[in-house]
């Protein structure tokens, strides 16, 4: 691969140096004047790119640049399939699709990958704008050596997830929203003993959670912490320090009393084993009580069983303080993703390939990534995209639909939140506003790229660490083994694992990145 990129990289320095291209009134979005097809290899785990995709023949009509896919879904597996791909040494002109950041930030000093700092500075003013307005993401797409290797899928909004309660269950036995842990812990349990789903079985269960690591989170409630990110079992960051939860005593704490209210009942007994159908399974029956989940679709369930659960409302609260008075949500959406699509060394074409990136920073590139087509998919009201009714309505849901068109697909482009909000009921806006209207959101950690003596620590021992932990973890909650006797033991495993190593290489990273 070394021969190859040496080889290019006269024609990619004569084409840095290109003049941008300027584009006619009659064709804004142009990034040539005659048609450029490249190949792209773009895998987004339940798809690869499609040629067929309307939304790529409109980007293809409106900017010349016609992609060819050459991914295969011989894996549903992106990182596998990348690591297939950079073994081959035979990159496409673009490679694109989930979990670019580490992969691009890993290969790109050595050649791989085009850097596209000046590139963006000279010929991407839509994308060099918003970095500029985004310091803090620019940063943390940065490689170890300064450069930016990837343009970055930027999701939109603030929240994700919230808590979710039973308030025809509360009214049945004359409960209010529980506002602490101590009210959260009684309620749960008067779901647990005085049957509020009216059957005459002792078949409800208080709490459950789709994800189990939804339940390891209720840590925060005794201050703990089990991510900074959007991502489970992450690092988090406080005041430009960096830490990880599983190492910390308020987490012993937290752990401490969900092992208590598992031993109790007050969390769903299979809540390790009945995996993601456990929201589907539990609501529909009528024995589901509290949860944290997604705004969208848990809001979903008070439209899609008012008629099997009669008076069923579903609706969110506002984060129960914890011990230390505090009210906190853990999980926001993140602000920038790992997704993305990078510049390989054998595009012989990559002024106008940034060019093609910086479309979709554009207000029309924005709408044909989110919305569609206009006049197929939405039209515009009052100058904004909005889904036609057969959109909104249909069979299939909306994110699907867009999906299926190669709308919504993460490539590297910025999100609307506004194409969330109109496929979401009343109920999910009205929790959305009500977390709006609190502090509760903590800071958020953006990642770090590591340096290959870094990496090189981080690889020797995290994944060890971590599986460790997380296995403590649940042995711990379903009572197999005592926090309180093990906590001292389990401190020193970890740091004999290379923890202490670990924290060091992620905050010398951090430092560079973002101080």
């Amino acid at each position: 691969m070394n021969v190859k990129i040496t080889a290019l990289s006269t024609v990619i320095a004569a084409t840095l140096a290109a003049p941008t291209f300027a584009a006619s009134p009659d064709g804004a979005y142009k990034v040539a004047d005659k048609p450029i097809k490249l190949d792209i290899h773009l895998h987004q785990k339940k798809f690869v790119y499609s040629n067929d995709w309307p939304v790529e023949k409109e980007a293809a009509r409106l900017t010349n640049m016609h992609l060819n896919n050459v991914a295969s879904m011989a894996t549903t597996k992106s990182e596998e399939a990348f690591n297939l791909l950079i073994a081959s040494g035979e990159l496409p002109a673009i490679v694109g699709g989930s979990s670019m950041k580490n992969n691009v930030n890993t290969y790109g000093p050595e050649g791989a990958f085009v850097p596209l700092n000046k590139l963006i500075e000279e010929h991407a003013p839509n994308i060099k704008a918003f970095f500029d307005a985004n310091p803090d993401i620019a940063s943390s797409i940065k490689a170890a050596d300064g450069n930016i290797y990837y343009i970055p899928y930027l999701p939109d909004g603030k929240y994700g997830r919230g808590y979710f309660i039973r308030y025809d269950w509360l009214n049945k036995l004359g409960l209010k929203a529980p506002q602490n842990v101590d009210e959260m812990y009684e309620v749960l349990k008067a779901f647990r003993d005085q049957d509020p789903n009216g059957n005459g079985k002792k078949d409800e269960v208080p709490f459950f959670a789709r994800h189990w690591q939804e339940m390891v989170r209720l840590v925060t409630l005794w201050d703990g912490r089990t991510s900074g990110s959007d991502s489970f079992h992450d690092f988090h960051v406080v005041e430009g320090e960096i830490r990880h939860g599983y190492a910390r005593n308020e987490y012993k704490e937290g752990i401490k009393n969900l092992a208590k209210w598992y031993k109790e009942g007050l969390i769903d007994a299979e809540v390790f084993t009945r995996g993601s159908r456990s929201r589907d399974y539990l609501l529909s029956n009528d024995t589901g009580g509290m949860t944290h989940d997604w705004f969208a679709s848990t809001s979903g369930y008070n439209d899609k069983l008012k008629d099997k659960v009669p008076g069923f409302e579903f609706k969110a609260m506002i984060p129960p303080a914890g011990i230390s008075g505090k009210r906190v949500e853990e999980h926001r959406r993140a602000k920038v993703k790992p997704d993305g699509w990078a510049i390989s060394y054998t595009n012989e074409y990559p002024v106008e390939t940034i060019k093609y990136f910086d479309f979709w920073f554009t207000q029309e590139g924005k709408r044909l990534a989110n919305f569609g087509i206009e006049g197929q998919h939405y039209e515009l009201v009052d100058g904004k995209a909005q889904f036609k009714k057969e959109i909104l309505e249909g069979d299939t849901p909306v994110n699907a639909q867009m999906w299926a068109i190669g709308a919504q697909v993460q490539r590297g482009f910025p999100m609307d939140y506004q194409n969330e909000v109109q496929w979401s009921n009343k109920y999910a806006l009205e929790g959305i506003e009500l977390y709006d209207q609190g502090d509760y959101l903590l800071e958020p950690f953006m990642g770090v790229s590591l340096n290959a003596k870094e990496k090189e620590v981080f690889d020797k021992h995290w994944v060890t660490i971590r599986d460790y932990m997380v296995e403590m973890q649940q042995a711990w909650i379903l009572g197999s083994r005592d926090i309180e006797a093990d906590w001292d033991s389990y401190q020193k495993s970890i740091e004999r694992m290379g923890y202490s190593k670990v924290i060091d290489v992620m905050q010398s990273a951090y430092d560079r990145a973002y101080k």
